[in-house]
């Protein structure tokens, strides 16, 4: 397999010294941008390594998102590490085994062909030659630019690509090592930050007295602006005294948030920026025998990770050093240098591992709040944790959205043409996005940053409001309006899918409310719309999966739902069992997956179904609440999740060919999984739930209207 065009990681960072080094006997230096968040990305960039280099998992010495030495791969997100980042990473090692065979040729005097790999040894014939990559390290010029030109294994020749080989992060995890919140140092400060409740809002009144006395004289205050912290060697007097601080700052202004911004409607009376269409195909001909016409919607959700943000900082000598879980270094380097004033290369941002997120969190932000304190307390390490009420009330949210389908049908169920209305905030105001710095503290600085002209993800890398708005079914024509609305009232960027959750779960929850108007099985309707032959068969093979034409037992119903996520990754089809008496229990899943070639299959299983078990937390349970100005919804009280006692029992099954190129899986699961749901709890009321979440207030509010 030889790419036409380098992927995007590797064309942005050339040289293949950036990738791979042998700097001792017997070891192998990897380096990858991409980050861990307990997707077990780390692991599977291993597996690429020692394939194509051919040498033992154990030799590898793996670096990852650190500014100081890996390659710049922007975020760790939108399912891209494998399929971007790992792609680049097999080319380069095959180029890299490549030319350690030529240079073994030349010193040999032999055919190259006669030549293998084996442990980074070099065989002739199958015999040792007392050459290795070490002997033969000092002839190599890493410094070159990959061409991309060596061809990597085929799938009869793979030896650890495609096994479940174990998790390289997790014996460290057991005892807390890789983590941000267990870092320690001897001169270590413990800091914690006042945040503004709202966009826009300022501080007008603060008891620093209160708040050093709670403190027991070793708590001192530190402020720039309306930034403001309390900072000591002992965390819990630290907290104390924050709790006081807290409990008696007052601020005004901002943008009001109440009860009126739970539910998405609000959008339909925000100002947007004049709707952007694009059309795809011309309508059928024929007059349309009936319309269908449907709105859904999803609220604010939050990032819940289950341990709050933290930061780490230090600046001494003129360099500022962090440690952030964020996903992405670079970035990151670039907008706290940007707000502080600082050359970027006086900056290095190291990833350490956090709770997880796959999303745009309060990492990046507590780490800013951590470089603001060190700056102040130069020769200190500076760390910072944020509260639970700062992890669920100011972090970013995932955006609202408001999804309007219509579609004219001829006399056999047939689409003759298609439109989607998305209404929504803005998907990514990470750290740089939209040339901005976007972090949260920054904006109570003295002089603060500009704010950027608020923009949505660009369509050419996935989108964001539109992020599977368009659909693969053979439909003559798509039509998607694009409202965006550039002053959401409560900060949003990121969540796991993007546009794609609220999307899918629109489009998906529709082919079944066009298969009702037909008079069709909602599999067989999907079928008859469908030409793409990985489509069809992870649709099939979902079908088969939980033996679809043999009604479910007694007391439960299923639902169906397909999606290729982003167009561009992987596919699945999925279906799910549910009963519905007060609430919707889901008491099984069935997923099947068409990712090309898979690297570790346990781990992708893993991605997949995890992301079942979130999307069945947003769809049943989760929504962000407001009053009184600010997020009501700011503990796990007030904001649940999916408990370990609800979740189903879950069945993967892989069906991609690994002659095809490995294909992101780890957002594909989010939206079907929302849309099989509602389909499910349709059959079941024989009322259709379009507004998230599907929770015991909307079933009854459904059943009444019906």
């Amino acid at each position: 397999m030889i790419p036409n065009t380098l992927p995007s990681s590797l064309a942005d960072n050339p040289r293949l010294e950036q990738w791979i080094g042998f700097p001792a006997e017997g070891r192998v230096a990897v380096r990858t941008g991409k980050v861990e968040l307990g997707q077990g990305i780390l692991t599977a960039m291993v597996q690429i390594a020692a394939e194509e280099l051919e040498v033992d998992l154990s030799r590898l010495d793996l670096a990852s998102g650190d500014t100081r030495d890996t390659p710049n791969e922007g975020f760790t997100a939108g399912s891209l590490s494998v399929q971007i980042g790992g792609v680049a990473l097999r080319l380069v090692c095959a180029e890299v085994r490549s030319l350690m065979l030529d240079a073994a040729a030349a010193r040999l005097g032999c055919p190259r062909e006669d030549l293998a790999v084996e442990d980074g040894r070099v065989l002739q014939d199958g015999a040792a030659t007392g050459l290795d990559y070490w002997a033969l390290a000092g002839d190599l010029d890493l410094t070159r630019a990959a061409t991309g030109m060596a061809p990597v294994k085929s799938p009869a020749q793979l030896r650890t690509l495609g096994t479940d080989v174990p998790r390289t992060d997790l014996p460290e995890k057991v005892g807390g090592a890789p983590f941000i919140h267990d870092m320690t140092a001897p001169d270590l400060l413990h800091a914690r930050v006042l945040h503004r409740p709202r966009k826009g809002a300022r501080l007008v009144a603060l008891d620093e007295a209160a708040a050093l006395k709670a403190g027991l004289g070793t708590v001192a205050l530190f402020r720039t602006g309306d930034m403001v912290a309390l900072v000591g060697e002992d965390e819990s007097r630290v907290h104390l005294a924050f709790e006081r601080l807290h409990e008696r700052a007052r601020f005004e202004g901002g943008l009001a948030l109440g009860p009126e911004h739970a539910e998405p409607g609000f959008l339909t009376g925000l100002d947007t920026a004049a709707p952007r269409i694009v059309e795809r195909g011309t309508p059928a001909a024929g007059t349309a025998a009936q319309r269908v016409t449907a709105t859904y919607s999803k609220p604010f959700l939050a990032h819940g990770s289950i341990g709050p943000s933290c930061g780490v900082a230090r600046y001494a000598d003129g360099r500022l050093t962090v440690w952030s879980h964020t996903q992405g270094v670079f970035p990151l380097r670039a907008a706290i240098a940007r707000a502080l004033g600082l050359a970027p290369e006086a900056v290095d941002v190291i990833h350490r591992q956090g709770a997880g997120c796959y999303g745009h969190n309060g990492a990046d932000d507590a780490a800013f709040d951590a470089a603001i304190v060190a700056l102040g307390h130069p020769g200190r390490t500076v760390r910072v944790l944020w509260t639970r009420a700062d992890e669920m009330g100011v972090a970013p949210f995932g955006a609202p959205m408001v999804v309007t389908l219509d579609a004219g049908l001829d006399a056999q169920g047939r689409p003759l043409d298609w439109t989607i209305d998305i209404r929504s905030p803005t998907h990514v105001d990470r750290p740089g996005a939209n040339g901005g710095v976007n972090l949260l503290s920054a904006e109570a600085l003295e002089t603060p940053p500009a704010r950027p002209t608020p923009a949505d993800f660009p369509d050419a890398l996935g989108g964001g409001a539109v992020r599977n708005g368009f659909v693969l079914y053979d439909l003559p024509q798509q039509k998607l309006v694009h409202h965006f609305v550039p002053d959401a009232p409560a900060r949003t960027s990121s969540m796991r899918g993007l546009g794609a959750f609220a999307n899918v779960f629109a489009l998906e929850s529709f082919m079944d409310e066009l298969a009702e108007a037909a008079g069709m099985d909602p599999v067989a309707y999907r079928l008859s719309l469908m030409s793409d032959p990985r489509a069809r068969g992870v649709i099939m093979e979902a079908a088969r999966m939980c033996d679809w034409e043999t009604p479910p037992p007694d007391g439960f119903t299923r639902g169906f739902a397909f999606s290729r996520y982003k167009n561009s990754a992987a596919y699945l089809a999925m279906a799910v069992e549910v009963s519905v008496e007060e609430e919707v229990r889901v008491s099984r899943a069935w997923c099947a997956v068409d990712g090309g070639l898979v690297v570790n299959p346990d781990g992708a299983i893993n991605q997949v179904e995890g992301g079942v078990i979130q999307a069945i937390s947003w769809t049943l349970k989760e929504q962000v609440m407001f009053a009184d100005g600010a997020v009501s919804s700011n503990t796990w009280e007030t904001y649940p999740i999916l408990r370990f006692s609800e979740v189903p029992r879950i069945e993967t099954r892989l069906i991609g060919d690994p002659a095809h190129p490995p294909l992101g899986m780890g957002e594909v699961s989010q939206g079907p999984t929302a849309a099989a749901i509602g389909n499910a709890v349709t059959a079941a009321l024989g009322a259709r739930l379009r507004h998230l979440p599907l929770t015991r207030d909307r079933i009854m509010q459904a059943l009444l209207a019906d």
